[in-house]
């Protein structure tokens, strides 16, 4: 499969990118930076270079097309504020969207986070971004041209991976590491009958392959 990431330098993509490449798939991750580029190749990855948050839509399709999926992990970041949860977490995400449609990419996972809803009430940063989030995941929801999944981790950690997880439609909150996370990723992108569900995922007692193929059965 040939899988472009949006947000190619972040956490959970570096880690997914390593995964995919090591089981032989090409990958692409796209990024602000060019300086990025060398840990997107060390990773395995091929870097793309390209502004999510000023680029058009055929900028982005033209980016996107001959992919087997896409995946939009990108996000302002801790330390952003209000406007580029606006401009990255919601427009980037519909961007991604959009472009992902133009380019007759039907397979398309979403990281979005636990408790995202258009409307959450609240006018913290953190507030701001659930919104942002829960508004782009509708958008998102509403594409008939896509089969996408959409993942709401819990709280995100650094510690090492277990492969063991709850992956449900309602989880309650909880943590999970990175790693775990990733590891998710990997396969719902190889899973299209996961399409159409919107998941919770922490840390739990089930491995992730078998947590994603209980899922996709219902």
């Amino acid at each position: 499969m040939r899988i472009v990431i949006a947000g190619g330098h972040g956490q959970i993509a570096l880690r997914l990118e390593r995964l995919l490449a090591a089981r032989g798939d090409e990958v692409a991750g796209i990024i602000r930076r060019a300086e990025q580029g060398d840990d997107l190749r060390e990773a395995g990855a091929e870097p793309i270079v390209l502004d999510l948050e000023s680029a058009s839509v055929e900028e982005v399709a033209e980016q996107l097309r001959g992919a087997d999926a896409a995946v939009f992990a990108a996000g302002a970041g801790a330390g952003s504020g209000t406007a580029r949860k606006d401009s990255v977490d919601k427009a980037a995400a519909i961007l991604f969207a959009d472009a992902a449609v133009r380019a007759g990419v039907r397979r398309y996972v979403v990281v979005s986070s636990m408790g995202a809803d258009p409307a959450h009430e609240g006018d913290d940063v953190f507030d701001v971004y659930l919104r942002a989030k829960g508004e782009a995941d509708r958008y998102i929801q509403g594409l008939d041209a896509l089969d996408w999944t959409i993942l709401r981790p819990g709280m995100l950690t650094d510690d090492a991976g277990t492969g063991l997880v709850r992956l449900e439609a309602r989880t309650g909150r909880a943590a999970i590491p990175r790693d775990d996370v990733a590891a998710v990723l990997a396969e719902l992108v190889d899973s299209a009958a996961t399409a159409g569900l919107t998941l919770e995922l922490v840390s739990g007692t089930t491995p992730v392959s078998v947590a994603v193929k209980s899922v996709a059965g219902n």
